[in-house]
């Protein structure tokens, strides 16, 4: 790859993209972002201080402070953290402050795979592939379920479909950069796929898209 190669996923909260995110990124030996996490970060700095998340300014600072190579997906991952990020995240001016980080970590050779709610519309618009990642609420709440038992928690599972269905609501009906699929994304419904073979149909994409441009 003569130039970086960016994989932009999009999606929903619970569709399986971080998961192909992290399976393209080490198979193609690109560099990884979670850009969700970079959101998280902001958020956890505002809980850290005991700030109101509707502090637009403390917020904006804590954008500006963000690492990317620093994001502890152990602590970010906290449900608590992942509530208030999709509340700051409805402020133009943080998202504006964390594209612009993230767009400088997809120009980093040799390239990257980002997931996040607004890569292939927003964040890198250019991106070599596209892919918007779903699945339905229910399917989606079913796997937090069993992913919370398997730790040995316990949850309900409606209450895990409501918050799922808010946390949609939020994120495609912000009136900045909302979530939807690229024009030109291809979609991977992935509610009775497994993770390899959604896998295995992105590769078919991405390696289709490698071959022609070897061949130009």
């Amino acid at each position: 790859m003569t130039h970086p190669f960016t994989i932009a996923i999009d999606g929903p909260a619970g569709a399986g993209k971080g998961t192909l995110a992290r399976r393209l990124a080490d198979h193609y030996r690109l560099n990884l972002l979670d850009t969700g996490l970079t959101y998280r970060a902001v958020a956890y700095a505002l809980i850290q201080h005991a700030l109101p998340l509707d502090n637009v300014s403390a917020a904006e600072t804590a954008a500006r402070q963000v690492d990317l190579a620093k994001l502890d997906r152990a602590v970010l991952s906290a449900h608590a953290v992942g509530e208030a990020a999709s509340k700051v995240a409805v402020f133009p001016t943080v998202r504006r402050i964390l594209v612009e980080k993230q767009r400088d970590f997809a120009r980093t050779p040799p390239g990257a795979v980002l997931d996040g709610r607004d890569i292939g519309t927003v964040v890198c618009p250019d991106a070599d592939i596209k892919l918007y990642v779903t699945a339905s609420a229910e399917v989606r709440a079913r796997r937090r379920l069993a992913e919370i038992e398997s730790i040995g928690g316990t949850a309900d599972f409606a209450e895990i479909l409501a918050d799922i269905q808010r946390r949609d609501e939020r994120d495609m009906g912000r009136a900045d950069s909302p979530l939807k699929p690229a024009a030109d994304a291809h979609l991977l419904d992935t509610s009775e796929m497994a993770i390899e073979a959604a896998f295995l149909a992105a590769m078919s994409v991405i390696d289709d898209v490698l071959a022609k441009r070897n061949k130009a």
